[in-house]
């Protein structure tokens, strides 16, 4: 069989060809570097979406906004400025302990940020009534995770009171002045972390702002409160992007 040859036009044609291919992979290449991917860890704070109608969470009201039910934040948000995706992780009900876990199998590739709610259980968990050195633990095991974690910036959120400073609020049968010390204790440990590795978000102070219906079954963000949440990260959100 004769070898092909290709004419002088099927040679600038196939030059032509691979000529686009090589700037698409180049395009989608770049497109994928610019890819901001925000990632969420933690609790129910961050993993509320069973808790509305909706299936609304903070992670994905910082990435694309609902419009709808939000018309107040259009344009505010990841999707607006640029290529946006959450990798959500937060699981429900976590503590500390199960951050690792959370934690396994990243691969993080071009600009990200991590989101991270997390003591609210740990504190219900036996924490509240604690008087040694339980949330020094804590802070040990919160440090260790966030310090082998492979994305900056982190945003650490601490622990909002759902009781608003309100001791006839309580509902933990504990005493309010050992609850609130603890809540204060905790919270200082989260601030520490977050000064060392990145930024803290104070939800405990904004929460302290609202009313009841930024809650539903006592402890946990409704619809309001998930977008409230996102309201607390969102000028940070925004500022790293």
């Amino acid at each position: 069989m004769a070898p092909f040859r290709p004419t002088r036009r099927q040679f600038i044609q196939a030059i032509a060809g691979e000529a686009s291919v090589l700037a698409l992979l180049g395009c989608v290449e770049r497109d994928g570097q610019n890819m901001v991917t925000l990632y969420t860890f933690g609790d129910s704070i961050l993993d509320c979406a069973r808790y509305n109608e909706y299936g609304v969470h903070p992670g994905q009201l910082l990435v694309r906004n609902d419009d709808r039910l939000f018309p107040e934040f259009q344009g505010q948000d990841l999707q607006s400025q640029g290529q946006a995706r959450l990798e959500h992780r937060a699981q429900d009900g976590a503590t500390v302990r199960a951050l690792p876990s959370q934690g396994q199998k990243l691969r993080v590739e071009g600009p990200a940020f991590a989101l991270i709610t997390i003591g609210g259980n740990d504190l219900l968990g036996g924490l509240i009534r604690d008087t040694g050195a339980g949330i020094e633990t804590f802070g040990k095991a919160l440090d260790d995770f966030v310090q082998g974690l492979p994305i900056r910036p982190v945003l650490l959120g601490n622990v909002y009171d759902p009781t608003f400073g309100d001791d006839e609020r309580n509902f933990l049968g504990v005493d309010p002045a050992i609850a609130r010390t603890n809540l204060q204790r905790i919270n200082t440990v989260i601030q520490e972390i977050a000064t060392r590795y990145g930024q803290l978000v104070d939800l405990h102070a904004h929460f302290l702002t609202g009313d009841p219906s930024w809650f539903t079954a006592t402890i946990e963000p409704s619809l309001r409160g998930a977008s409230e949440v996102r309201r607390a990260f969102l000028p940070y959100v925004l500022g790293s992007s």
